[in-house]
Formats: structure tokens, C-alpha cells, sequence
């Protein structure tokens, strides 16, 4: 299929769901939570998460060198330097799930060894400062705290335990690969690169900035109050170095390595969101599985309670912060903190829309190993937690 027809049925089904007038539709539950979650991520995340994200996907692909990447996250780059830059470096862009896959699929196919990008893919979304704040001021600082230190452990282990297991195969793609590149002679100065990704960072972080509490009149008040005003600012930035610092031919290769990202990523998430609103609904609604089905499956602290909790949050797909009025929600029906932390840990780094999306990157095989890593840990820590808050 040519690009141009690629496009017209992308853009065509992303205004479809966009514009989608579920509120004239004559049916209800699963069919409309799935139609009515399609529409809203829509809205929500594809303009002003996933379009910046894709922006910096391609430009990591187009002007972020590959000897760069293999210096910090290849496989010959040393492990500490490496899983430390990876998970700050999701860390800071305190993305979704979903947001943070352009990214990761950036790094990994130009270069980046696979523990160190799945450091980076889990960090993005788990090491949230703002929702481990939130968490610890709505459910308690004992679940604020294990959250933070689950998701900062988690980060380097799956990372670790993913390159240990496919160890010979990551060799292998190193040596196939044309990886093994000396240093390029830079197009324009490092701090000039720098400065132009620190720019498409702060539209994607100041855009997508959540709401906070009606109570707080603090500096996460102030910045959501101003949040279009650093974002104005940030693009501003932007276009002027667009227009100053770079050549014709290599925006037309980041605009065409951008779109490249957008048609490999954004079918199969708005596939797996309709998937997940069929079966789980968003919240406050619900989808083919009732809610309080859930809330009894997760009370207490036993091994089910905690692996349920961590496959329902695997599966389930979390917008930024969301995941905390959910719990909240459970935890007054009877969850028990232990499931909660396995939710908490599993839910926000995972999605069925990611998971889709993950295997279209690195196959089926290492896919399946780490959503199963992600469970199994989450269930482990949950369990855990419940014994020692008991």
C-alpha cells in the first residue's frame, strides 16, 4: 500500500474516532465503552502526547547519532552508565504508556541494546514523579514510597534479567546490525541538538501537565495554570530553530521518519484501546468485566489477589494519574495494599495497546518475557508489601 493511502485511511480513522457521536449511538456497555475510550484517547493522547512523540522519535532516528546511542545503551556500554541513563531518562519525560513507545522503539532501532531500552521503556511511564506524589497524598506514603522504589528497582532489573535471557540473540543482532559505526562529523554543534530536543520535551511535558488537586496552590498549581504558556514558548523556540539551524532536506527526513513511527505505532494502539474499553471500560464505567467482579478477586493479601491484581493492571490500559482514583475506588471495596502496589507497579508501565505494539518492535518471544517479568515482579513486590505493611 503506497504511503499517501497509508495516511488517508490513518487520518480518515483517527477523525472518525475523533468526532465519533457516541452519545447518538442506540447501544450501551462494552460495544460503547470501547467506541466511547477509542474517542477519548482520541482526544486526549494522539495530539498532544503521541504527535510530539513522534516528532522526537524520528528526530532521535534522523539527527541523534548511532554512536551516540551505542556509547550510553549499547550492548558493549557499561551496564551502570547504561540502565542509570535509561531510567532518568524516562524519568524525566513522565510519559504514558503508550507515549513512550515511539520513543523506545527510536533508540532500539538505532542501536540501543535491549535491557537498556526496556530500562528506558518501563521507566517512562512507572518512575512518574508527579504520580508517585499524587500517589503517596491519596493512598498513603507507605504505597507513594514502595511505588517509587518498586518502579526504580523494576527499571533495572527487567532491564537486566531481558538482556541476560537474550543474551546471544542481542549479540547476534549487534553483530548483524550496522550498529558498529565510528563517530559522525556533527551537522551542527552538540548544545545546538540539545537545546532543540530540550524544546520538543517541554511541549510534550507542559501540553500534557495534569491537573492537580483543588486544594494545591503550589508550584504544580502555578505550572497548570501557565501550562499553555510554557508550551507557547517552547514552540516558539522550536520554529525558530527550525528555520535557523537546520537544512530543507533534513526536515524533510525528520517529518518522513515521524510519519514512518506514526503508521508502525498508531493502528495497533487505537486497535488495543478498543480492545481494552470493550473488556475492562474507562473509568467510573464499565466494560464486558464488572468492576466489582475485580474488587472481590483482589481483597486481601494472597498470591491470586496479587497476580490478578497484576494482570488486570498489565492489561488494562492507565492514562497518566488515572490509575490513582481507580485504586482509590478498589481499595474503599475491600483491595488489600499488597494487590494495590502489584496494580500500581504493573498497570502504568503496560497496556494491551503497548503490548501490541512492543511485539511489532521486538518480536513476539522477548514481548511475552517481559510483560511476564513485569507480572511476575509486581506480584512478588505485592506480596511483599503486604506482608510488611500488614
Amino acid at each position: 500500500m503506497k504511503k499517501s493511502a497509508k495516511f488517508l485511511i490513518t487520518a480518515a480513522v483517527f477523525l472518525g474516532f475523533y468526532y465519533l457521536p457516541i452519545e447518538l449511538l442506540p447501544f450501551r456497555n462494552p460495544v460503547f465503552e470501547a467506541l466511547a475510550l477509542a474517542k477519548w484517547y482520541a482526544r486526549k493522547h494522539v495530539l498532544l502526547c503521541l504527535v510530539p512523540a513522534f516528532f522526537i522519535a524520528g528526530a532521535i532516528s534522523v539527527f541523534v547519532s548511532q554512536a551516540s546511542v551505542i556509547k550510553y545503551f549499547g550492548a558493549k556500554a557499561k551496564k551502570i552508565l547504561a540502565y542509570s541513563v535509561a531510567s532518568v531518562s524516562g524519568s524525566i519525560l513522565a510519559v504514558c504508556s503508550c507515549t513512550v513507545l515511539p520513543l523506545f522503539s527510536g533508540i532500539y532501532k538505532r542501536g540501543a541494546g535491549l535491557g537498556p531500552a526496556i530500562a528506558f521503556l518501563y521507566s517512562g511511564p512507572a518512575i512518574n514523579v508527579l504520580a508517585i506524589i499524587f500517589t503517596a497524598r491519596v493512598l498513603g506514603w507507605q504505597l507513594g514510597l514502595a511505588r517509587a522504589l518498586g518502579a526504580i528497582l523494576f527499571s533495572f532489573v527487567i532491564g537486566l534479567l531481558m538482556h541476560l535471557i537474550f543474551i546471544k540473540e542481542e549479540q547476534r543482532r549487534q553483530a548483524q546490525g550496522d550498529f558498529a559505526v565510528p563517530e559522525e562529523g556533527e551537522a551542527r554543534p552538540l548544545w545546538k541538538n540539545a537545546v532543540y530536543f530540550v524544546s520538543m520535551i517541554g511541549i510534550l511535558v507542559f501540553a500534557n501537565w495534569a491537573k492537580p488537586d483543588s486544594s494545591d496552590a503550589g508550584a504544580v498549581a502555578t505550572i497548570y495554570r501557565l501550562k499553555w504558556v510554557f508550551t507557547a514558548v517552547f514552540a516558539i523556540a522550536l520554529v525558530l530553530m527550525l528555520i535557523n539551524w537546520f537544512k530543507k532536506d533534513e526536515l524533510k527526513k525528520w517529518t518522513i521518519s515521524s510519519w514512518e513511527f506514526a503508521l508502525q505505532i498508531l493502528p495497533l494502539l487505537l486497535l488495543g484501546v478498543l480492545v481494552a474499553g470493550f473488556l475492562l471500560g474507562r473509568v467510573g464505567h464499565e466494560g464486558i468485566i464488572p468492576s466489582r467482579f475485580v474488587g472481590r478477586l483482589v481483597g486481601g493479601n494472597s498470591l491470586f489477589a496479587n497476580f490478578f491484581a497484576s494482570i488486570f493492571g498489565a492489561f488494562m490500559y492507565f492514562a497518566t494519574l488515572t490509575e490513582v482514583p481507580i485504586l482509590q475506588g478498589l481499595i474503599g471495596a475491600g483491595m488489600g495494599k499488597g494487590p494495590a502496589l502489584a496494580l500500581l507497579l504493573a498497570g502504568p508501565a503496560l497496556s494491551l495497546p503497548s503490548m501490541l505494539v512492543i511485539r511489532s518492535v521486538i518480536g513476539t518471544k522477548k514481548t511475552f518475557v517481559y510483560i511476564f517479568l513485569v507480572i511476575i515482579m509486581a506480584t512478588v513486590s505485592g506480596i511483599s508489601f503486604g506482608i510488611i505493611v500488614k
